[in-house]
């Protein structure tokens, strides 16, 4: 999460939306190897009101495949979706579920991708939208993990530009 918080701390500020980190890590080929960083991105990092899950799910896909096959060198036949199914997600504003620009939500691009482990730091508050981004993603068979004790800095990150 402290990756996250970085990344969120890189966001440009804006008082018509979050400030939001997220990181990508996979452990291949099994789950008792230390996990590596695939991808991490902010909201607004990439053009077109881009949030920070899309915006790192968009670099994960752009490593494939010669990119994924140097982070995990003995694995030649790993595809993106072989990667995807291994993705835990770390990000310091709970997924959104509804976008007032018409975007997709994140929450869907994740479900989408098949990742299996979504890490929150913060609910997202009704500042904006009313979200249900964790339910969308417990509905469809991701775990999520509350990261208890993020709140307060996740939540300073997310607001900072807001008046």
């Amino acid at each position: 999460m402290g990756l996250a918080l970085v990344e969120a701390n890189a966001c440009t500020p804006s008082p018509t939306a979050f400030c939001v980190g997220c990181v990508l890590t996979a452990s291949w080929p099994t789950d008792d190897v230390q996990p590596t960083v695939v991808a991490s991105a902010y909201s607004r990092e990439l053009p077109g009101n881009t949030h920070a899950e899309a915006n790192a799910l968009a670099k994960l896909r752009a490593l494939a495949p010669a990119g994924i096959q140097a982070l995990f060198p003995a694995c030649s036949s790993l595809t993106i979706h072989d990667m995807l199914r291994r993705v835990d997600v770390y990000t310091t504003m709970e997924p959104c579920s509804v976008r007032t620009s018409g975007l997709a939500p994140c929450a869907d691009a994740l479900i989408a991708a098949g990742i299996r482990r979504c890490f929150i730091g913060v609910r997202e508050p009704p500042d904006f939208v009313t979200c249900e981004g964790a339910q969308k993603l417990r509905d469809a068979g991701i775990e999520v993990v509350w990261m208890e004790g993020f709140e307060e800095e996740c939540l300073r990150a997310a607001r900072r530009g807001h008046n």
